[in-house]
């Protein structure tokens, strides 16, 4: 190969690869619950892709795609065993959506924080089963493929992962019924309110905080109203004050984005039902709301 034809090559793959790559971020961030980690295995497959045998690949998208997905699932099977030693509870890294709620799919499925979170108790596998199937609307046959397996076993996992899914969660409610009760449940923690507090949480709520070791945040899950309701009000007089509120986007709900002296220092999302909030998710680990900060404000 001449070396004007060999640009132009590199140039197509260049082109190909971009196109792609919201498609392949979307993918591997739903597999990984993690944005950092979702980059890596996306700039692996662009390696991958550079070194490929181009000339007899057809359809970019669909190699990408193939090469992104397995790459996502083996690496989920290490972030597994990395997260068993989690110090605390574990939720995914938040991402602002503000600029595409789609992330780069068909839908906006697989995308909720609260979802990431069921997911992560699938193995790899079924994860990117209902990942390709629900979000991004792959065909059975395509997803046998990419996994490979047989379609009849495609269909059984995104089947188990749908039944995991309602199993665990409540229909969630509009956008703006989600804005309401977490705007209510803010001004309700902020002033330590115990009756308010109770009036927005259902009995069964469930409230995690993710501070990957950092002092100060539960290792534990707090379970069940009065508990949640009494956690959250002990803590109102020193966590509050001087906590600036910002109301953003975070994985397609409002979330609020709290910080102090303009660092952010927590992300609340909340998983929301006709009944109440049913979950709280409070990122309180540094670097998880350093990656969503910076994307935030780009």
């Amino acid at each position: 190969m001449y070396a004007g034809d060999e640009a132009d090559s590199l140039d197509r793959a260049t082109r190909d690869f971009i196109a792609a790559r919201p498609q392949l971020f979307g993918i591997a961030y739903r597999i990984l619950g993690s944005a950092t980690e979702a980059e890596d295995i996306v700039q692996e497959a662009w390696l991958r892709w550079q070194n490929a045998d181009r000339a007899g690949i057809h359809e970019p998208t669909a190699f990408l795609t193939t090469v992104t997905a397995r790459l996502a699932i083996n690496h989920a099977q290490s972030a597994r065993v990395r997260r068993e030693s989690y110090i605390g509870p574990w939720l995914p890294e938040p991402v602002d959506t503000s600029g595409d709620p789609h992330l780069g799919a068909e839908r906006a499925e697989a995308l909720d924080l609260a979802v990431l979170f069921l997911l992560e108790k699938l193995n790899p596998v079924e994860r990117a089963a209902y990942v390709l199937r629900e979000a991004f609307d792959y065909p059975y046959q395509q997803i046998a493929e990419i996994l490979e397996t047989s379609e009849a076993n495609t269909r059984q996992l995104v089947s188990r992962a749908r039944k995991h899914l309602s199993s665990q969660r409540r229909e969630p409610v509009s956008s703006d019924a989600h804005r309401r009760l977490l705007e209510a449940f803010v001004a309700a923690a902020q002033t330590g309110d115990l009756s308010a507090l109770e009036g927005v949480l259902t009995a069964d709520v469930v409230s995690y905080a993710d501070g990957g070791g950092m002092r100060g945040a539960s290792r534990i899950p707090v379970i069940g109203r009065p508990h949640v309701s009494k956690y959250v009000a002990a803590f109102a007089p020193r966590f509050w004050p001087e906590r600036d509120v910002r109301w953003v986007e975070a994985n397609g709900r409002p979330a609020a984005l709290l910080s102090a002296g303009g660092t952010p220092v927590a992300l609340l999302s909340i998983e929301v039902s006709a009944v109440g909030i049913e979950r709280l998710m409070w990122v309180l680990n540094p670097t998880k709301l350093a990656s969503y900060a910076a994307s935030s404000d780009g």
